[in-house]
C-alpha cells in the first residue's frame, strides 16, 4: 500500500505546484486596432486608420489598370485588403458592401510582447 501511496501523493503535489506556478502568471489580454476601407469610387476610396485619420488612396488606385470584365469595386477593394494584409491586418468583417473592417494586434501590445 505504501508503494502506491507515496508515488500517488508525489504526483498530486507536483501537479498542484505546477498549476499554482501557471496561475501566478496572468496573461495580458490581446488588444486589437482596427481600420476601415471605405469604397467611394476609384477616386474617393479611403482607409480610415486606427488614429482616425483618413488615407485617400484614389491616386494609387488609378496607377493600377483593371482587367476587362472584372468588377471595379471588388477588384480595387481586394487590392486594398491585400496591401493592408502586408501591414499585418486581417479581415474582421464587413459593415456593408462599401465598408470593410480590418484588424491587427495593437502596436503597443506587439511591442510589449516583444520586450518580454
Amino acid at each position: 500500500m505504501k508503494k502506491i501511496l507515496i508515488p500517488l501523493a508525489s504526483a498530486i503535489l507536483l501537479f498542484g505546484a505546477l498549476h499554482l506556478i501557471q496561475a501566478d502568471e496572468p496573461s495580458a489580454p490581446v488588444r486589437f486596432e482596427y481600420c476601415t476601407i471605405r469604397w467611394g469610387g476609384r477616386d474617393n476610396t479611403c482607409i480610415i486608420r486606427p488614429n482616425g485619420k483618413p488615407d485617400f488612396i484614389g491616386s494609387k488606385l488609378f496607377r493600377i489598370s483593371r482587367p476587362d470584365r472584372v468588377d471595379e469595386r471588388a477588384f480595387y477593394l481586394s487590392l486594398t485588403m491585400n496591401a493592408l494584409g502586408k501591414e499585418g491586418y486581417e479581415f474582421a468583417g464587413a459593415i456593408n458592401n462599401d465598408e470593410i473592417v480590418m484588424k491587427r494586434i495593437a502596436r503597443e501590445s506587439a511591442e510589449t510582447k516583444a520586450n518580454e
